[in-house]
């Protein structure tokens, strides 16, 4: 077989120094591409690895294209992102004599199938897919030294550990590794391109602003046996604005609405009553609807912080309304008073004139009390919820959780 090869090799390069006399016009370059690739794949194996025979690992430079982050999953711990993978590689066995000013040999998609590839996979990788809309979306280049360059389209959800303690005003680090799955790192090297990861202009995302991305190097070692592997860190900071929107300004509002009870008139029972379990019950509620969304974690995190405080200061609003309704009550009569007895009877009841007893309503000192404890807390409760808003801030927006 090698000597076919050979044979058909020579064949090839004698064709072209003839064609060469009779000109380069595009019908006669088409010829000279469809006899050099069947004469690279006449004795071509692709299920053997370059440098077999001569030993030495095999170098896979290695770049990610980013073209798109889609999303990112708080509750499941991932994000989705489409690519460009490029690899390149040396393989002796595809050396050549270059037939046109391009400099290197362009294969059809169909035509990957019969060359060597690293068998490279995403070690994060949690599901994940090639395009193939309309054809594969995949190209490969031969250049004349043997380099083979080969790109595909890759569309995955990659899994990415979170700490979400400053959630929603935090910041996280997603990584993305690529491995060697059968070869170990004596027959297959993987590295990093001079320029790792790229990304398509513009890119953004609408949950989180997309920061710097460090790439590194993570071999394994599985049954004292080295495999080779590299990866990347991006930097995730997440824009809190929906959440200035939809929760934090709502909330704050409702806490303040909790304040209004505090300028009814002590009398207005009902309405304190109401209004009280309103704002609980509503704050409940958004405090649910706020963790719906997030994995059931065992660590506190900010909104958390939030949410309970915010419940805190509607539930007090309505205890110091039961306060001030004890103050302004006084202990009503329960029977009435017999006065100007004449007679009694035998069984030793009053017989003669009754006075029916007057309702006492509330005392003139209770009800001070009572329009005190809602003056102070007119003061008290604004005051303490912006005392904590001024450490709540600052501690989680400067706070950084390594």
């Amino acid at each position: 077989m090698r000597t076919l090869r050979r044979y058909a090799i020579g064949v090839f390069i004698l064709w072209s120094l003839s064609s060469a006399v009779v000109g380069n016009s595009p019908e006669n370059i088409s010829l000279q591409i469809q006899s050099l690739t069947k004469a690279l794949f006449t004795d071509y194996d692709p299920a053997i690895r370059p440098f077999y025979t001569t030993g030495g690992p095999v170098v896979d430079t290695v770049q990610i294209y980013i073209l798109s982050i889609d999303s990112v999953s708080e509750a499941n711990m991932d994000f989705q992102m489409s690519m460009f993978f490029r690899q390149t590689w040396n393989d002796s066995r595809l050396m050549h004599t270059a037939v046109d000013d391009k400099g290197y040999l362009e294969l059809d998609s169909r035509q990957v199938s019969s060359i060597w590839v690293p068998d490279l996979y995403i070690r994060n990788e949690k599901v994940a897919n090639f395009h193939h809309v309309t054809v594969p979306n995949s190209l490969m280049y031969l250049y004349p030294d043997g380099t083979v360059y080969f790109s595909r389209r890759i569309t995955g959800t990659f899994s990415c550990f979170m700490r979400l303690h400053k959630y929603p005003l935090d910041e996280q680090i997603c990584r993305f590794e690529v491995e060697s799955y059968g070869h170990s790192a004596d027959f297959l090297s993987v590295k990093w391109h001079d320029v790792p990861v790229k990304r398509t202009v513009g890119l953004v995302s609408p949950q989180f602003e997309i920061g710097e991305v460090t790439s590194y190097s993570c071999d394994e070692v599985y049954s004292n046996v080295v495999y080779s592997c590299v990866g990347f860190n991006i930097q995730l900071t997440r824009n809190y604005g929906y959440y200035l929107i939809q929760v934090y300004i709502p909330t704050s509002l409702i806490v303040m609405l909790s304040w209004v009870s505090f300028w009814l008139n002590i009398d207005a029972i009902p309405a304190r009553i109401s209004l009280g379990l309103l704002t609980v019950l509503t704050m409940t509620t958004m405090s649910s609807s706020a963790r719906s969304e997030l994995p059931r974690v065992s660590y506190i995190k900010a909104i958390d912080v939030w949410m309970a405080i915010c419940l805190l200061f509607v539930f007090a609003a309505l205890i110091q309304f039961a306060h001030v309704n004890v103050l302004s009550r006084v202990e009503r009569r329960r029977r009435a008073s017999c006065v100007d007895v004449k007679t009694t009877d035998e069984n030793g009841d009053c017989n003669g004139t009754f006075t029916k007893p007057e309702t006492p309503g509330p005392s003139a000192e209770a009800r001070e009390k009572a329009r005190t404890a809602d003056k102070v807390a007119r003061i008290a409760f604004p005051l303490t919820f912006l005392v904590f808003n001024l450490a709540y801030w600052p501690v989680y927006i400067l706070w950084e959780n390594k």
